[in-house]
């Protein structure tokens, strides 16, 4: 027996863990000699069983104590043998023995990853069915989806699944019991069927069918591809699975479906990347195993609708199919098969250590070292086997990230630069996409016109100079980029004028080259905004420093009077003064928008910025005209509560101190030049609304502070005190700003707001509401029933409110969201009235605004055009579908406290 305990202590201590193997042959040799015997005898038995020791502390277990164990591992190419008896306990004694024998053929290298990942799949898929006729789950079929559906498990994957019946709630009970059984094996995970973990846990064919075509979410869609009937009803689950097959590919993956899957994969990287895991995390870090995965699936969405040849649903044989359609290049394909087999088996690896759904590399050098060895690394030089696998890791992933990122479009543009033909997916034995490969592929990722994007990317890379043989290097990343944004054909045009500008386009490239924050930026901005866009071409030397917060952070109105001031100083005559302040706005709002759409600044920076900016520009209009006489711009509204948005009106309203009637007509000429420069003219710098004064549009452009306390005193309506509670001087002389405050303060804030003056200000508001339409379309191709400035609910529903409770309270701020951050801290307003106000609010302040940019059509409500609202929503990382909804929903909320707090509603 000395002997024979040398020989497997010499086997133990040439495995991964000599340490773990030993004390389990102990324990073997101590309890069951009869088997240490015959592991001694048996090389090929030993070698086997060693193998699985090492791995990990899963199977020792079985290895140790299940008598039939080592029959398993001396002859892995037999069936594992069922125990007689039947029952549970039998099932998945079964599946653990068939578990063993699949991981030893694995880890002496009988079998390459594709065929474990089968065998798993067989074992999981015989559980399930199993557990089904124990439980007498008659009329039921499990479907396996992802890497069950796929027949590539893993050792520890969830297996996910989907249960069918022709009579649910009589299957149901016995299908709790099988997956109750099943799960003492393996994890099963319901979570993909209608409705997650909340959802109906078995359906019929119909019910699924039924929630596919009305509610399904992209995701849900994506995963499909890999759905297959795995055990129970086997005509049903074919059934199933050909009603799955006609959702997946019966029509064209869209670009709202595919951007919203980019997205969640985005979303999950950028958490990761909160977690620090990114570089240890081998399946959904930079260049892991989900890398692999999602390009072969996409490519596969977006080709497989029109190409039968690549609906393959395990990762390995599509990639092969891509590459044999010319939608993959070879070469890729073969860096990413390796790649992936390579992830996958550490993965395997991990996994084979307790169990666990691991996919995070060891922290500890000790168990890296450990984990290299069982993947069969030896080394020679000082490296040590660990510090050899983390670089053969860190290769791979370098690899894997880098085709990923040019996967899509690099073909696209070989095709364009040599041209495409033919019917099939390749052209003729080319290798290259043919037309309608590429418009499929193009029309997927938002690009809709095949032969317009030709023709940009042949202009930006035309020639044999340096920035343009850059360009073309880079174009596969750029078209990336601007697939992301909401409208990518916008942007490729905007990049291709840029690029064209003469002495312009090499600085780009340069830019894009030295730094591909740069570029990623540029190209969201010019897939957002033509109006962006346009000004970004007018000023090109913005397009290259507009890339971080410093620069694009909006300027105060100390900083903007400064720099207005010395681009106007220099010129003499008052048209080229105007046109400097023009250009210094038009500089200052590419600015502010450029900081919004790349999401460093929020919509309160926003509002305040655009604010300061008008500030400046009435401020140094008023200074070109020159006023012979004293004179004062106050500002109402939106502009002065300071929260302008990009397409406001400047409400404002001018005061003189002039009494004598030469000195107010002088003052009404100064007003008429001042308005004239701001409003007049193509391009004017600002809409300016100055209705607000008394007697609106019929009264004098100009009163004096007495004609404006005769006329409080006499004449004002009470809806004017509304009016005037956001009134503030901005520009012109301060003495004469300070006496109006004086006059008005009292009038507004120095009494209480009677019964009459409430119905006064009500009825008011309700003429304003009946002056919106209800039917049809109002100008700009907004939707009436989606109204975010007039809507029910909307801005000017909240903003009605707050400034009523402002007055009847004497609580004063400026910004609509202070003055309800102080009627809530004064007690006026309980915290669910606050918190749905505000809310409220918030999102129809920001969806304005951003539909401004990305329409750049003056508006008030979400658009009714179906490619404007979904570039917007894409804009705003949602769905046209949940745009709409949240509008319902918080403005319904919003309706309800006005109608209560400012209509007297019980």
């Amino acid at each position: 027996m000395a002997t024979v305990g040398t020989e497997l202590d010499d086997a133990a201590a040439h495995s991964a863990d000599p340490p773990a193997v030993r004390a389990s042959l102990a324990r073997i040799g101590d309890e069951r000699p009869d088997a240490a015997a015959r592991l001694a005898a048996d090389p090929c038995l030993a070698a086997a069983a060693v193998a699985v020791l090492a791995a990990g502390r899963w199977l020792a277990p079985v290895v140790e104590r299940d008598p039939l164990a080592l029959d398993v591992l001396a002859d892995l190419d037999a069936a594992t043998p069922v125990t007689a008896g039947g029952g549970a306990a039998a099932l998945l004694r079964w599946y653990r023995l068939d578990l063993l024998r699949i991981a030893a053929r694995d880890l002496v290298g009988l079998d390459p990853l594709e065929v474990t990942g089968i065998g798993l799949a067989a074992s999981a898929a015989a559980l399930l069915d199993g557990a089904l006729r124990l439980a007498g789950a008659d009329g039921a079929a499990v479907i396996g989806m992802g890497k069950l559906g796929a027949a590539e498990l893993n050792y520890a994957s969830d297996v996910d699944v989907l249960l069918v019946a022709d009579e649910p709630a009589a299957a149901e009970p016995a299908l709790r019991r099988a997956v109750a059984t099943a799960r003492r094996a393996v994890r099963v995970d319901l979570a993909l069927r209608p409705g997650g973990r909340d959802g109906d846990l078995v359906r019929t064919l119909a019910g699924y069918q039924a929630h596919w075509d009305g509610w399904a979410e992209p995701w849900e869609r994506q995963a499909l591809v890999k759905a297959r009937p795995v055990a129970g009803d086997g005509d049903l689950g074919a059934r199933l699975a050909a009603a799955a097959a006609v959702r997946v590919w019966g029509r064209p993956f869209t670009p709202e479906e595919l951007r919203s899957v980019r997205s969640l994969k985005a979303r999950a990287e950028r958490e990761l990347a909160g977690r620090r895991l990114t570089d240890r995390e081998l399946k959904r870090g930079r260049g892991g195993i989900r890398d692999v995965e999602f390009a072969v699936q996409l490519l596969q969405l977006v080709h497989g609708p029109a190409d039968t040849g690549v609906r393959a649903a395990a990762t390995l044989p599509a990639l092969v199919e891509l590459a044999a359609g010319g939608y993959v290049d070879p070469a890729d394909a073969a860096d990413l098969g390796a790649a992936y087999r390579r992830l996958r088996a550490v993965e395997h690896r991990l996994q084979l250590v307790d169990g666990a759904a691991n996919h995070v590399l060891p922290r500890h050098d000790t168990d890296l070292d450990r984990l290299a060895r069982t993947l069969g690394i030896e080394t020679a030089s000082s490296a040590s086997a660990g510090e050899v696998l983390a670089e053969e890791l860190r290769r791979h992933r370098a690899t894997v990230r880098a085709i990923h990122e040019r996967l899509w479009f690099r073909p696209l543009l070989e095709a364009f630069g040599e041209g495409v033909g033919g019917r099939g997916a390749v052209d003729g034995g080319t290798g290259l996409l043919s037309a309608a490969a590429a418009a499929d592929r193009l029309a997927a990722f938002g690009f809709a016109d095949v032969e317009r994007t030709r023709r940009a990317v042949e202009e930006l890379t035309r020639g044999l100079t340096r920035s343009s043989r850059l360009m073309q290097a880079l174009l596969p990343l750029v078209l990336g980029w601007l697939s992301e944004a909401p409208d990518p054909d916008l942007g490729l045009l905007a990049l291709r004028d840029l690029a064209s500008r003469p002495q312009r386009g090499r600085t780009l490239v340069e830019a894009f080259r030295d730094s591909p924050d740069v570029a990623q930026r540029l190209c969201l901005v010019l897939g957002t905004s033509r109006l962006l866009g346009e000004h970004l071409g007018r000023n090109p030397d913005l397009a290259t420093g507009l890339v971080d917060a410093a620069t694009l952070r909006p300027r105060d109105r100390d900083e903007l009077a400064v720099a207005a001031t010395s681009a106007v100083a220099w010129r003499d005559e008052p048209e080229a003064r105007r046109t400097a302040l023009k250009r210094f706005t038009d500089r200052e709002g590419l600015r502010i928008g450029v900081a919004d759409v790349l999401g460093h600044a929020d919509r309160r920076a926003v509002g305040r910025g655009l604010a300061a900016l008008a500030e400046t520009a009435v401020a140094v209009a008023i200074e070109i005209v020159e006023p012979p006489v004293p004179l004062a711009v106050v500002a109402l509204g939106r502009f002065g509560g300071g929260e302008l948005s990009y397409a406001s009106d400047l409400d404002i309203i001018f005061v003189t101190e002039a009494a004598t009637a030469a000195d107010i007509e002088a003052a009404e000429r100064a007003t008429a030049r001042v308005l004239r420069l701001l409003a007049a003219g193509a391009p004017h710098l600002y809409d300016v609304d100055a209705t607000l004064r008394p007697e609106g549009s019929q009264g004098s452009l100009v009163r004096s502070i007495d004609g404006w306390r005769a006329y409080l005193e006499r004449w004002a309506e009470p809806w004017e005190r509304l009016a005037l509670v956001r009134a503030r001087p901005v520009a012109g002389d301060d003495v004469l700003g300070r006496a109006f405050t004086a006059v008005v303060d009292p009038w507004v804030w120095g009494r209480p707001v009677d019964q009459d003056d409430r119905r006064a200000i009500r009825r008011a508001k309700v003429r304003a509401e009946q002056r919106y339409p209800r039917a049809g379309r109002p100008a700009g191709g907004d939707d009436p029933d989606f109204s975010l400035k007039h809507g029910r609910g909307a801005l000017a529903d909240v903003e009605f409110c707050t400034q009523l409770l402002q007055l009847e309270h004497g609580v004063r701020a400026g910004p609509t969201v202070d003055a309800l951050a102080a009627l809530a801290a004064a007690g006026v307003l309980d915290t669910g009235e606050h918190h749905v106000l505000t809310e409220a609010h918030a999102f129809c302040d920001a969806v304005r605004d951003r539909a401004f940019l990305v329409t750049g059509v003056v508006g008030d409500a979400l658009p009714a055009r179906a490619e404007h609202l979904h570039r917007l929503a894409v804009s705003l990382d949602t769905s046209p579908q949940a745009l709409r909804g949240d509008f319902r929903r918080l403005t319904r909320r919003a309706r309800a406290v006005v109608e209560r707090r400012f209509y007297g509603v019980t």
